[in-house]
């Protein structure tokens, strides 16, 4: 009788979930819905329609004009993006190998001043980083914005690969090492291939961070060496006449598709990645 009883409170507690969930749901997508919509709308049924109306004609002028104004600001992002985030990952993969497998004396204390990296506010790097910019000559530059990211993900990208990798058993390395293998030769025989969650999380963690970047890019760059997400800024805060919402928004939705077609490709590798390393270490 009790079990028989408590099955329907079961099931209203679990449709009461969905329903919240639901409502979560939609209500995160309407600002992406409202976009999606003006940016196919023109000027005129933007002004006499609702938000959320469908577009009495539909129109591609906006992405167009949008396309027009931010194309080589989008191709900026990318010399910027793929190899900030492809260097970054190299790099804290080997220092995450060293401080799990092939630790030193000071080797935990250098772990722990490394993570100050992961808590510094953007704002207290600005000042010194333009000072080594511009000794470097690489002030307002793809490759100077390079460097900073490279340098900023550092922290975290260690931090990620080292957490994950004292989840390894430490007696595969030490096998290899009786054998004869070396540092280079265990990490790209043994190590690399067991760390696909991990390269993806920090692939899709320092690509977000990065394409979506704003600040670095303000400070760090001018002209035609900025980013989309300053160009992006500037076409919605700059534009002169009539308001443009069409433009705008697909502007806007230009800007955020990359980020967006990395989540649905390799999204299911983050979670997985994330929680590798949580039961060791």
């Amino acid at each position: 009788m009790t079990s028989l009883a408590a099955k329907p409170a079961i099931s209203l507690s679990r449709i009461g979930i969905y329903a919240v969930l639901i409502l979560a749901v939609l209500l995160y997508l309407v600002p992406l819905v409202v976009m999606l919509l003006t940016s196919f709308k023109t000027p005129e049924d933007i002004s006499s329609g609702n938000l959320l109306s469908w577009p009495t004609v539909v129109s591609s002028i906006g992405w167009v004009k949008a396309w027009a104004t931010v194309d080589g600001y989008f191709w900026n992002s990318i010399k910027i993006t793929v190899p900030a985030v492809l260097i970054s990952t190299a790099i804290g993969a080997l220092n995450g190998y060293v401080l799990s497998m092939w630790r030193f004396r000071g080797s935990q204390l250098f772990f722990g001043l490394l993570l100050f990296g992961c808590f510094l506010p953007f704002q207290t790097v600005l000042l010194p980083a333009s000072f080594t910019l511009g000794k470097m000559g690489l002030a307002s530059t793809t490759t100077g914005l390079v460097f900073v990211h490279v340098v900023y993900g550092l922290a975290f990208t260690t931090l990620f690969f080292r957490n994950y990798y004292v989840s390894i058993p430490d007696a595969l390395v030490k096998a290899a090492r009786l054998d004869g293998a070396g540092f280079f030769t265990i990490f790209r025989r043994i190590i690399l291939p067991m760390s696909t969650p991990i390269i993806m999380v920090c692939l899709i963690w320092q690509f977000t961070q990065i394409w979506n970047d704003f600040l670095f890019g303000v400070v760090f760059s001018s002209g035609d060496s900025q980013p989309i997400t300053v160009a992006l800024n500037n076409l919605v805060n700059t534009s002169t006449g009539a308001k443009e919402y069409n433009v705008d928004m697909a502007a806007a939705m230009i800007a955020g598709l990359p980020t967006l077609l990395v989540y649905v490709i390799a999204g299911k590798y983050f979670v997985r990645g994330l929680t590798a390393g949580a039961v060791k270490g």
